[in-house]
């Protein structure tokens, strides 16, 4: 291991970042290559919604009793054994595909099997960077984290619409286990401090007592509570479209040009990466409150709607700038919230339990965007349909219409949805209202094991 006695806190949580970065630009790449294959297969929007479905539903039924395991072990050790996870995952697809027995289902089965991995990986990553860096530190890391995320939007479907001609799926899923061994040598070279949540002189709770913590903790916090509820109804209509069927979209009304697409979600990553920069630079706003409602309500109002009249790459190019621009702020601004309301010894299972419930509707949106696509607003907006004469003149009559007429749907509910959060006080001022972490006497006949437990400041394996 490094010697971390030589290294500042900020210096170890980059090389995390760096070894996760790789590992997400791998992940990205195989995603975008196993999509195209099923696009090819079917020619249908539902298959497409179905692989995000599948991805969802595991995390989230999950995601509590990981968070749990999160803040009880070491979260160096869950970040490695979910990478391993993951990357064994992989390898099984690409004995499959090598057998040439890969059918759409398997697809479902790994995206399924991979969410187990994440709902670990997810929340340990960002309680480890609250216990490693000081809350002065929270703003850039999580800008890093966006332009991660990001960036790899930009060279993922670059890197593997190129490659695919010359290496196949089967190259490009070599790749991204190669990616997950960097992530786990980053991981395996450094140490990270400890932090558990319970008192070592009462010793540790029942597991279903510590399980019920995260649910209680956030339940009895208004402001949390409904900054939760706020992002269920924002993810909702986000997944409607946006992550479900924007790629049947273009390739459909690109005659199933995968380039095309590439572009497209490349101009997102970069969009977002302008956005990070943008953040690292400027900074979140003072109350960030404004960055969750207002860029939110901005985001869908100006991106989903020109996604909707788009008809050319150029058209969809400037709807994936105007929609991804003001997501690092948004993500970024939500995630301080949190990591600065909630104690990092905590943070695993509170964490786990609004990730489940923030998700719960996406399976549901992904269910209903397919058949939606598919069998009601498709036919309805080809040009004898019972749509076209009124919504032709905007977003078109043929192939994409129908999910373009969606996309003016979530435009404009996504984006009162989002300003829904200035109705209410609770979300209005939670971060004047309800104490930071380190300024809050916890009630401890509430919750009875979380005192005596402070974070252990040594860089300890």
């Amino acid at each position: 291991m490094l010697d971390t006695k030589n290294l500042n806190r900020m210096q170890i949580f980059t090389i995390i970042w760096m070894g996760q970065l790789v590992s997400l630009l791998g992940s990205r790449m195989t995603r975008f290559a196993l999509m195209i294959w099923a696009y090819q297969q079917t020619g249908s929007a539902t298959t497409l919604a179905l692989i995000g479905f599948f991805a969802w539903v595991p995390y989230i039924v999950l995601s509590p009793v990981a968070g749990v395991w999160v803040d009880r072990l070491d979260r160096r050790w869950v970040l490695i054994l979910s990478d391993v996870g993951s990357g064994v995952l992989t390898l099984l697809v690409i004995g499959l595909f090598q057998l040439g027995s890969l059918a759409i289902w398997h697809i479902y089965l790994l995206e399924a099997a991979s969410s187990l991995f994440d709902a670990f990986q997810g929340p340990a990553y960002v309680a480890a960077t609250s216990t490693l860096l000081p809350k002065a530190s929270y703003g850039r890391a999580n800008g890093m984290r966006s332009l991660a995320q990001d960036g790899t939007m930009i060279l993922a479907p670059i890197m593997a619409g190129a490659l695919l001609p010359f290496i196949g799926i089967g190259g490009i899923m070599l790749i991204d286990v190669a990616t997950f061994l960097v992530a786990v040598f980053t991981l395996g070279v450094i140490h990270l401090p400890t932090a558990y949540g319970g008192s070592e002189t009462a010793g540790k709770p029942a597991f279903g007592e510590e399980l019920r913590f995260g649910f209680r903790y956030i339940f009895t916090r208004k402001g949390l509570l409904g900054l939760m509820a706020l992002f269920m109804g924002i993810e909702f209509f986000a997944t409607l479209t946006y992550f479900s069927v924007m790629p049947a979209l273009i390739l459909a009304r690109t005659g199933g040009n995968e380039r095309a697409l590439g572009i497209v979600q490349a101009t997102l990553g970069a969009a977002g990466v302008v956005g990070g920069l943008l953040m690292s630079i400027f900074g979140l706003p003072r109350r960030k409150i404004h960055a969750v409602c207002g860029l939110c309500a901005l985001s869908f109002l100006g991106g989903d709607l020109l996604f909707a009249i788009g008809r050319t790459v150029p058209h969809w190019m400037l709807a994936s700038a105007v929609a991804a621009v003001f997501i690092p702020f948004i993500s970024g601004a939500n995630r301080t919230i949190w990591q600065t309301k909630v104690a990092p010894q905590f943070q695993g299972r509170v964490l786990a339990v609004s990730n489940m419930f923030t998700n719960a509707p996406k399976p549901f949106a992904y269910l209903l965007a397919g058949p939606l696509a598919d069998r009601w607003f498709g036919p309805a907006m080809q040009p004898n349909g019972a749509l076209a004469p009124f919504f032709g003149w905007i977003v078109g009559t043929g192939p994409g219409a129908g999910i373009g007429l969606m996309f003016v749907g979530t435009a404009i509910l996504g984006a009162l949805m989002s300003l829904s959060g200035y109705l209410f006080r609770a979300v209005r001022q939670v971060e004047d209202e309800l104490p930071d972490y380190d300024a809050e006497e916890h009630n401890q006949s509430e919750f009875p094991f979380i005192a005596a437990a402070p974070i252990d400041g040594e860089l300890t394996g």
